[in-house]
């Protein structure tokens, strides 16, 4: 696909939606035959009518998973065929990476650079890894006495459920569903309700590289309806969940409620980025601190939201982010131009500028954006916005906004700066700024965030754990060899040896 908004569009019109669940191999109809509108966040019109699963359709897709993994279809296939068909799956999404990246753009719009770049080449690269890694790892032989052999192993959960995010429908399919079907698990996923059209691409291609049908079933509708079903049902062995700490909370009391099923919380973030006295460049810090705040419309949970700058910096840092900020393009998201689509819908824009309209009134300044824009097109679009002059006890401080809004802060040592990052129930991601090594492994340490990154904005690679301390997870690793351990159980086996046999 040529990469400019002509070409764009005309592909999107052409773009075939699958708008049924994904059960047992099949497209089928809700049983109760509703169906729920899917709204372009970029127009704010209808963009496909999807099958509105209930109950009774999340107990078929179980109970098809159940079947699959029973009859050892998948799990008990050996680990290099396992690879093979993962493989092949990662080609077939290669070969559609232009289709999926336009899906992902029209459902969540997000803009298409980022689709066609960053989120659909992690995808097949996430799928290929877990595949690569099935057929290198050992088991293990515990040390005991002559007269014993002991073996520790590690075996398939089961029927292991998948609650996806709607901020990277197809990425977040690919950090869930890569090691859960490398480690031989059948799997029921309920994409978000706004954002089913890649997932529901994802599970035929997946039958078509040869995943034995059962063992991935795509059930989609409502979150509190599904994801309680889900999370209740005595047959499902494990629910791994992205989404907001709130929902994280209620799943595991559903799991209390029934079988204590284990509970994988990647959950949200109020991330700080700490440039100390000495940071490198300024320049080069403004760049990281935007992409760090505004990538993905702010629609991110490991946003470096909090910035938290040496007293002496912040003037110079802020007037560099300032002018860094009107790089970042708002608009249509099939223009490859654009840097910021919209808001997922029109009751997180509210939710967003709600947010923005409460710093104004708890007394920050906005130095930067702090508007909806582009109406005309019936989008909801929101500028990237910086307030200046915020307090810790701000709620745009405490509470994550899940947008392109940034707050400012500043410090005059060292501890009170961690002290500030650390002033937060969540612990998800933090980056530092410094060019001390020392002071750098020192500060890094002293943050509580599953990652840390230095002079710089990331979240690592597919070969770290990505995750978070407190209130931003429990028990939840996404990539790594790290997410494949959590789908699994570690099993010994203790053998008596027969002496002179």
């Amino acid at each position: 696909m040529k990469l400019d908004l002509k070409a764009t569009r005309a592909a999107a019109a052409k773009i075939k939606f699958r708008t049924k669940a994904f059960i047992d191999g099949k497209f089928v109809k809700a049983q109760s035959g509703r169906t729920y509108d899917s709204i372009n966040p970029a127009t704010g019109r209808v963009l496909a009518s999807i099958a509105a699963c209930d109950e009774a359709d999340v107990d078929k897709a179980v109970a098809a998973a159940r079947r699959s993994f029973e009859k050892g279809v998948w799990a008990k296939r050996p680990p290099s065929e396992r690879k093979r068909v993962l493989l092949q799956f990662a080609d077939l999404i290669e070969k559609h990476l232009d289709e999926l990246a336009l899906l992902d753009c029209l459902d969540a719009g997000k803009p298409i650079t980022d689709c066609l770049t960053m989120d659909l080449p992690d995808t097949v690269h996430c799928f290929r890894w877990h595949a690569e890694a099935v057929d290198k790892e050992y088991e293990r032989v515990a040390p005991t006495g002559p007269d014993n052999v002991a073996l520790i192993v590690r075996e398939p959960l089961g029927v292991v459920g998948a609650i996806l995010p709607w901020n990277f429908p197809i990425q977040m399919a690919a950090w869930k569903l890569g090691p859960m079907l490398a480690t031989g698990n059948s799997v029921v996923v309920k994409p978000a309700r706004q954002t089913s059209l890649s997932v529901l691409r994802l599970a035929e291609l997946a039958m078509e590289a040869g995943l034995p049908e059962g063992v991935l079933n795509v059930v989609t509708g409502d979150g509190s309806r599904i994801g309680a079903a889900l999370c209740r049902h005595m047959d499902v062995d494990a629910v791994a969940f992205t989404g907001s700490t709130e929902v994280g909370r209620q799943l595991l009391s559903y799991s209390a409620e029934s079988n204590l099923k284990r509970i994988v919380l990647e959950l949200g973030g109020k991330n700080p980025q700490v440039v100390l006295e000495d940071a490198p460049d300024l320049d080069y810090v403004a760049i990281q601190a935007c992409n760090s705040v505004f990538w993905n419309m702010g629609e991110n949970c490991s946003s470096g939201s909090r910035l938290i700058v040496h007293r002496k910096l912040k003037e110079r840092l802020l007037a560099k982010m300032i002018e860094v900020s009107r790089e970042w393009i708002v608009g249509d998201p099939l223009d490859p131009k654009t840097r910021i689509g919209p808001m997922i819908e029109r009751s997180h824009m509210e939710k967003v500028l709600g947010y923005i309209e409460s710093g104004r009134k708890e007394g920050a300044r906005v130095v930067i954006g702090g508007k909806r824009t582009l109406e005309r097109t019936g989008g909801f679009f929101v500028e990237p916005t910086i307030f200046d002059d915020v307090r810790p006890t701000m709620t745009i401080a405490r509470e994550e906004i899940f947008g392109p809004v940034l707050s400012v802060f500043t410090f005059d040592t060292e501890a009170q700066a961690i002290t500030l990052a650390n002033d937060t129930p969540y612990g998800l991601t933090a980056s530092v700024y410094t060019r001390n090594v020392n002071t750098a492994h020192r500060v890094a340490r002293a943050l509580r965030a599953g990652t840390v990154s230095v002079n710089c904005f990331s979240e690592g690679d597919i070969t770290t754990p990505f995750g978070g301390f407190k209130q931003s997870g429990f028990f939840g690793r996404d990539k790594s060899i790290f997410a494949h351990h959590q789908y699994t159980e570690l099993k010994t086996v203790w053998m008596q040896l027969v002496q002179g046999t």
